[in-house]
């Protein structure tokens, strides 16, 4: 798919009529033409609710880590590791609640010391210290050949339940590659970002 999307030859007057396209839909004069137009009360208006849009996203992400009891209640598969169960760009809802341990065979996302993206692996074995009673865990991608130990951080041979964000509840096929493209291509990002940012400005009550 990478290879035959940019290996794709279009003509001059192919982009020219897509541009010309996406610039009627845009509308794009009509939209500098009512900046242009706005007051500075108007402007204000605009901005506040931009941000009283972050705001509110930023609550409820927050109202989701109380009730789920995850730092991070929904991810995005990153990598093929985990299929044929979960595919690249699939969106996981997880969970962690301290009263129901975690069990070998389990999904489970944890993060990696030095690490800034956690990763998506199943619980290959449990190891209880008979001393401590600290649980700890070993994690296997399904498409892989080997256990996770090569991924841990330097000495660590086991995952402790503070390195497990939680574990998978639930799916949403596909819906995370949204973030996958962004990730993957920064220019349509931040195109992305100010097409939605734009559009929040000129969006009136």
């Amino acid at each position: 798919f990478r290879s035959s999307f940019f290996t794709a030859s279009v003509s001059p007057r192919s982009t020219q009529l897509a541009m010309e396209a996406l610039k009627k839909e845009l509308d794009i004069e009509a939209w500098l033409s009512e900046v242009r137009h706005m007051t500075k009360r108007q402007i204000l208006q605009q901005v506040l609710n931009v941000v009283m849009v972050v705001l509110s996203a930023l609550m409820i992400w927050k109202g989701l880590m109380v009730v789920t009891g995850s730092e991070s209640p929904i991810v995005v598969v990153l990598s093929g590791s985990m299929e044929p169960a979960f595919y690249r760009g699939d969106l996981l809802f997880l969970t962690k609640y301290e009263s129901e341990p975690l069990e070998i065979g389990e999904i489970v996302v944890f993060k990696i010391r030095g690490r800034d993206i956690p990763i998506v692996h199943r619980i290959l074995r449990i190891h209880e210290d008979a001393d401590t009673g600290h649980v700890k865990f070993l994690t296997k991608g399904d498409n892989n050949h080997v256990d996770d130990r090569g991924l841990y951080a330097e000495g660590q041979l086991w995952l402790s339940s503070d390195d497990i964000v939680g574990r998978a509840r639930g799916f949403a096929p596909y819906v995370g590659m949204i973030t996958i493209l962004m990730n993957d291509f920064p220019y349509f990002k931040y195109g992305l970002l100010g097409v939605l940012g734009v559009v929040m400005m000129l969006v009136r009550d």
